[in-house]
């Protein structure tokens, strides 16, 4: 929590001793590694990563933490999962120059993490097989006849849909997803995978696609677009320093590091959603709104049967691995 004119020396001081720092995530690591090389370029300070899931994160942090074994210094996953770590009492609070730059969805209530990328629903669609016209300007022209089939979804998007439907009210929303369920949509497991059907025309159209994946096709030249429909909702990805850190000020100098200009510029540059305003990206200029976490730590039993009830004929979901 320091901030004084000392603080930027005391840390490199520090972490200049500790040589490294362990960070656990489930960022994949072909936009995971840009970060790091980075990082030990810049400050000679190795990052040793553990990429999984991000239940598998929770899973390993909880469970070390109850075995008493503090291994990592540093916890980034998906937003709901950091909050249940704060829950389990594992994360510090914490404080970054770098706040400054950062928009008040960033922070949750607590600042025990702080999000350092978005992942953004919107839709997406093939601009070969969409005609610019026929682009829907709501949710609601998705459930109209001409889409029928024609609409891609993925398959675990449960803590999205507990919040359009209480966006909705719950009446209208489930309405509406009645009627998306008759309309016969594709389910897939995978926001990237979802996003190279659009690109190949084998989905015509998806609805609730993070908009980098289709970004990063468009770019590469796939027929490709996205745009964000009201209301448009975000998951936050988010950075904390674990409680017990055997390496504080190693963890702190990449916190830094994450949430400066570079560290959100080289997000940016792998077409993620950079969470600070100090980076420029087409990516977050639109109205949006954070899911609340409380969807899926507190309410998951009731939205999750709903889900499945409606989509999967009564199936488990099979969550996807990649954040």
């Amino acid at each position: 929590m320091a901030q004084g004119d000392d603080r930027a020396s005391r840390l490199e001081a520090g972490a200049r001793k500790e040589r490294e720092v362990v960070m656990y995530t489930s960022l994949n690591l072909k936009d995971s590694v840009p970060l790091t090389e980075t990082f030990e370029k810049r400050t000679g300070i190795k990052v040793q990563l553990w990429r999984t899931s991000s239940e598998k994160v929770v899973q390993r942090a909880v469970t070390e933490a109850r075995a008493g074994r503090f291994a990592c210094d540093i916890l980034e996953t998906n937003g709901p999962e950091m909050e249940a770590m704060y829950r389990e009492r594992l994360l510090d609070e914490f404080y970054s120059p770098n706040f400054k730059d950062l928009p008040p969805a960033a922070f949750p209530k607590h600042r025990h993490y702080v999000a350092d990328r978005f992942n953004f629903f919107t839709i997406g669609y093939n601009t070969s097989l969409v005609k610019p016209d026929e682009v829907p300007q709501s949710y609601e022209e998705l459930v109209l006849p001409k889409w029928a089939g024609r609409v891609g979804m993925e398959a675990s998007d449960v803590d999205w849909f507990g919040a359009m439907v209480k966006t909705m009210g719950e009446e209208k929303g489930m309405a509406f997803f009645r009627k998306l369920a008759d309309s016969r949509p594709q389910l897939r497991t995978g926001h990237t995978l979802m996003a190279e059907l659009v690109a190949s025309g084998e989905i015509p159209l998806a609805i609730a696609i993070y908009n980098h994946n289709i970004e990063r096709l468009t770019v590469k030249g796939a027929p490709t677009r996205w745009k964000a429909i009201n209301p448009t909702f975000g998951r936050p990805n988010a950075i904390g320093v674990a409680r017990r850190a055997p390496r504080p000020h190693a963890a702190m100098v990449f916190v830094d590091f994450m949430l400066s200009k570079e560290g959100q510029t080289i997000i940016r540059d792998r077409n993620r959603v950079p969470s600070s305003l100090s980076v420029d990206t087409h990516l977050n200029k639109f109205a949006f709104h954070m899911i609340d976490p409380v969807i899926t730590l507190d309410e998951n039993d009731k939205w999750e049967k709903l889900w499945s009830d409606l989509f999967l004929k009564g199936r488990r979901l099979q969550k996807e691995t990649e954040s």
